[in-house]
């Protein structure tokens, strides 16, 4: 499993989590929506904690203009701080994009995120932004949220990512999945995640799932590497 940075307050028990199990991998970074503080990250701050094979991908980063804790300014240049760290360390990104997918695209397309590729984390956009992505070397990872009622033009994506760039996730400890929604959320529940796509995409179960796996072994080969 990957556990994600959101601030690099919190990072050292992420970091003693990733050490302690070989089956958890980490990412560094800030979230867009994590208030500015003296740890608001530098490229270069970011590139100190990278140099670590725990450490598989460079994130949670992106925009988010939902919540706006953050101007959108602001958000950008945290944003392109994390995208241009992950490139000098070869490292995927960990994107977050909430109401802000013109603005996010265009960001990854100026700054050549391409080089990195990475994964459109919780994604909840349309088929034309999942697209988009993808041509850059993004995978699209859907959380519980796919299996709630009101997703329908979500549903609709998942139906039609390729299966090679298909990832699936918690988002634990939110967004638990049906039949577990409003309990809290445990990287357990991603079994019903992935049941109910293969459901909307009448694919076998077992096949959804190793194929899941391996996307997301192709994305963090260091995580692999960890289990071999």
């Amino acid at each position: 499993m990957l556990c994600v940075s959101v601030d690099l307050e919190t990072f050292p028990s992420v970091l003693t989590i990733a050490e302690n199990y070989s089956n958890v991998s980490a990412s560094v970074g800030v979230h867009p929506n994590t208030e500015s503080t003296a740890l608001d990250p530098s490229v270069e701050q970011i590139l100190e904690h990278c140099d670590n094979d725990v450490i598989v991908a460079v994130g949670e980063t992106g925009l988010d203009y939902y919540r706006n804790d953050e101007t959108p300014d602001t958000q950008k240049i945290r944003f392109k701080n994390h995208i241009n760290a992950a490139k000098e360390c070869s490292k995927p990104l960990i994107i977050h994009c909430r109401e802000a997918a013109g603005d996010l695209i265009e960001i990854l397309k100026n700054e050549r995120a391409e080089q990195v590729g990475g994964v459109m984390h919780c994604f909840v956009d349309d088929w034309a932004t999942a697209q988009t992505a993808i041509d850059l070397g993004f995978y699209i990872s859907f959380s519980g949220i796919v299996t709630f009622k009101n997703a329908k033009e979500l549903k609709e994506v998942a139906k039609k990512v390729p299966l090679d760039r298909l990832l699936v996730e918690t988002d634990s400890p939110w967004l638990a999945p049906v039949p577990k929604r409003g309990k809290e959320n445990e990287p357990a529940f991603v079994y019903h995640t992935a049941e109910y796509i293969a459901k909307l995409r009448n694919c076998d179960m077992q096949r959804l799932g190793e194929e899941t796996s391996e996307n997301f072994y192709r994305l963090f080969p260091l995580a692999r590497a960890r289990n071999l």
